[in-house]
């Protein structure tokens, strides 16, 4: 089993205008709403792939009642720690003239010392019994900053292969309990060591670097469209995806982690997880909706992926 943890949940909104012009009134004719933040996305595609998964995290309020609604109704289990306050809407406005995503991302509330020790609890239970156990996204208020490297440690120490997707402290903090793979950009990773990529040669002398200081056992560095380089112990690789027509790049990256997920979990080789980790983030971005993704399509374009060891 799969579990996906996030400690920010929201509902993801999505609002399609045929334009978005600033400072005048709009009417929203077609709009879409669905349980999200980036540990949910990743939950939602591994159950899309046809792997058994938990999603757990932070929920609040009637918005925190909607989430668990909306993931029954896809046949996602979860098991959620109940705070005070609203759990957070996040509205994604879709330019359909020009293609632009517009993102406004509510704060979430505020968690309390308790509410920290359920979800304590709920990693030790949910990492004993799960093969896997993906730690996505930011800290709601109340959250301390290095509360992952407790989360990180507490599912490493019950056996469970630990992915972490975030950026600033939480995820230079998180480094420090050892996570078995992290999924950042180049910024994050200029950021973790101080430096300037000016290029993929530099790119992956980082990503080497990280991975010896860390004792990491895969980093991914996404390149966006251009695909990504992933540094593991058998060397330093460059994936390249196949183009195709984006509709919405939200939920790409939380897409590929679902799919290195599920490849971990059925034992796949790296090159083969490699393969459907890019084809999942590519098939998201076909789609107008975060975390959603069609497995006749994943399928099709894994093996389209270009693969090569530099």
């Amino acid at each position: 089993m799969i579990t996906t943890v996030t400690l920010n949940a929201a509902i993801d909104k999505t609002y399609y205008l045929p334009s978005f012009p600033l400072g005048k009134v709009s009417r929203v004719q077609r709009f879409r709403a669905a349980p999200g933040g980036k540990g949910i996305n990743v939950a939602k595609v591994v159950a899309q792939l046809g792997v058994p998964v938990t999603a757990t995290g932070f929920v609040g309020g009637f918005n925190g009642e909607m989430i668990k609604q909306l993931l029954d109704r896809m046949g996602i289990k979860h098991d959620f720690v109940s705070v005070e306050g609203e759990s957070r809407v996040c509205l994604n406005i879709l330019d359909e003239e020009n293609g632009v995503s517009t993102e406004l991302l509510e704060p979430g509330p505020i968690v309390g010392p308790e509410a920290l020790a359920q979800m304590e609890d709920k990693i030790r239970e949910h990492a004993a019994k799960s093969r896997i156990v993906c730690f996505s996204g930011s800290l709601p208020a109340g959250v301390p900053k290095d509360f992952y490297v407790k989360l990180v440690g507490i599912a490493k120490e019950a056996g469970a292969y630990v992915i972490l997707d975030a950026s600033g402290d939480a995820l230079r903090l998180g480094l420090e309990a050892g996570p078995d793979m992290i999924k950042p950009n180049e910024e994050e990773v200029e950021g973790l060591l101080g430096i300037e990529v000016k290029d993929e040669a530099a790119l992956q002398k980082a990503v080497e670097t990280l991975l010896q200081t860390y004792g990491m056992e895969r980093i991914s560095v996404s390149l966006g469209g251009a695909g990504s380089m992933v540094a593991s112990s058998d060397g330093c690789f460059r994936v390249e995806t196949p183009k195709v027509d984006v509709v919405n790049t939200v939920g790409c990256g939380d897409s590929y982690v679902a799919g290195m997920a599920v490849s971990l979990a059925n034992g796949l080789s790296f090159e083969e997880g490699l393969a459907l980790a890019s084809a999942a983030g590519t098939s998201n971005a076909m789609t107008d909706e975060a975390g959603l993704i069609e497995p006749e399509t994943v399928e099709r374009l894994r093996q389209q992926v270009q693969i090569a060891k530099v």
